[in-house]
């Protein structure tokens, strides 16, 4: 039998050079050698050169397959995300800010220099079994009210209740949104970044739908007022924001 051809890729981007990114890191390199996926460049971005990435790695393994960017996340992904591959991949960190929900409001801001463009707080929580929101504005949440295995791939049986896993964060959140709007609420989307997993337990999400989400967002602000929901996902964790897109202030004097 055939086996079948490995997943392939542009650039893979691994968001965060520690603990997680080092396991990241490791699965890819078993992946391809087992031929499971492929790509041109791997990139781990950490602004310590330093990095845990960096003292395990072997210099004819950095040399051959990993390239450790030194860089703050958000400035990468600005830079990454602008040359629009759409090839291309993103290994987030389970620590990491909301950083495409960031990307798409630095778009937004520069696309519409005149208008008031901003992160503000859901109306109404999500129905999830947890759910908080931060200081900051975005809202997590989560299906799971345990502490989940870190190299957990989200299988149908999960893997702590030892039962069905009988949700999913993407539909839930358009489901929601859908509600919202019973409510008399005007929200736009749900434009949901859902990190799925892709081989020997690593996660990505697919730089393809980030573009295609910055061109919903220019699409949605073509009639202001408007408020977007944005969220990033796995089937069991999310991060949601709303992206509120004023008038010009010009239209308004």
């Amino acid at each position: 039998m055939r086996a079948a051809d490995p997943q392939r890729y542009g650039t893979i981007v691994v968001i965060g050079g520690g603990c997680y990114g080092s396991y990241y890191v490791r699965q890819l390199r078993r992946a391809r050698t087992a031929g499971a996926l492929d790509w041109r460049r791997l990139l781990v971005v950490d602004r310590n050169p330093a990095c845990r990435v960096h003292t395990e790695l072997d210099a004819d393994a950095r040399r051959a397959d990993v390239r450790i960017v030194e860089q703050e996340w958000s400035d990468f992904v600005e830079g990454w995300l602008g040359e629009g591959d759409t090839d291309d991949a993103l290994v987030p960190s389970p620590l990491m800010p909301h950083l495409l929900f960031d990307w798409l409001l630095m778009r937004a801001r520069a696309r519409w220099p005149e208008r008031r463009i901003e992160r503000i707080p859901l109306e109404q929580p999500p129905p999830t079994p947890w759910q908080r929101g931060s200081p900051g504005g975005t809202h997590y949440v989560s299906f799971a009210t345990w502490t989940c295995p870190i190299n957990c791939i989200e299988p149908r049986r999960c893997p702590v209740t030892r039962g069905p896993r009988n949700w999913s964060l993407p539909p839930a959140i358009r489901e929601y949104a859908e509600a919202e709007r019973r409510r008399g609420h005007d929200i736009q989307g749900p434009l949901v970044f859902h990190c799925s997993h892709r081989a020997y337990g690593v996660g990505m999400i697919d730089a393809h739908d980030v573009l295609e989400a910055d061109r919903a967002v220019a699409h949605a602000g073509t009639s202001p007022p408007a408020r977007v929901l944005i969220g990033t996902v796995s089937h069991c964790h999310g991060a949601l924001d709303l992206m509120a897109i004023g008038e010009d202030a010009s239209d308004a004097r």
